[in-house]
């Protein structure tokens, strides 16, 4: 009997799927949005400076998680006028609110390297759920000896949601800035050491 249990520990252990834990790699990360202008055209930007981590499994999907910091003061979309702007209290108000924050509460509908990301967005200190579209695009090891991991995401939210109300109605009808934001993310990871 001692040695039937023995086995069953044995084998579970080996079988057995463990998440790695990764620290994002700000170098090779990148998180974008896209946002319509004038209801004809859209302006995209990105933010330069975000952080976190991350924990994945490919034998075990369901227990990833995820945690990421994005500095927004750092939102570029290549027009410096535009950014101050977008700093101000109209949009995201970065002296006020410095960061936005995600983190994962859920991982579902996993379909191979494909799945969903359920977590909570912090904007302007407002938090709502969102939904992730992510797909991993796998794993590696650099020339340093560095385990990597990667993901693609994104995502579509309401930016009223997040308190960002600020908009001018046009002469010929609409309004100067859409409601939607589009979110792409590209997120690169480094595996924590022991």
């Amino acid at each position: 009997m001692k040695k039937l249990l023995l086995l069953a520990l044995v084998t579970f252990t080996t079988t057995s799927a463990f998440a790695v834990d990764y620290t994002i790699d700000p170098d090779h990360t990148s998180v974008g949005f896209k946002v319509r202008h004038l209801g004809i055209s859209s302006v995209t930007g990105k933010f330069a400076k975000v952080s976190g981590e991350f924990s994945y499994d490919p034998k075990d999907v369901s227990a990833a998680k995820a945690k990421a910091v994005i500095e927004a003061n750092t939102i570029n979309t290549e027009n410096e006028k535009r950014d101050k702007h977008l700093r101000t209290d109209e949009f995201l108000d970065t002296s006020k609110f410095p960061q936005i924050q995600f983190v994962s509460k859920e991982i579902k509908d996993i379909k191979g390297n494909e799945f969903k990301v359920v977590g909570d967005l912090t904007i302007r200190g407002v938090t709502k759920t969102i939904v992730l579209d992510a797909e991993f695009s796998g794993a590696t090891t650099d020339p340093w000896g560095n385990e990597r991991a990667a993901f693609e995401a994104e995502a579509k939210l309401d930016r009223r949601e997040f308190g960002l109300t600020w908009n001018k109605v046009l002469e010929a009808g609409g309004v100067l800035v859409g409601d939607e934001v589009k979110i792409t993310l590209d997120v690169e990871g480094v595996k924590k050491k022991a």
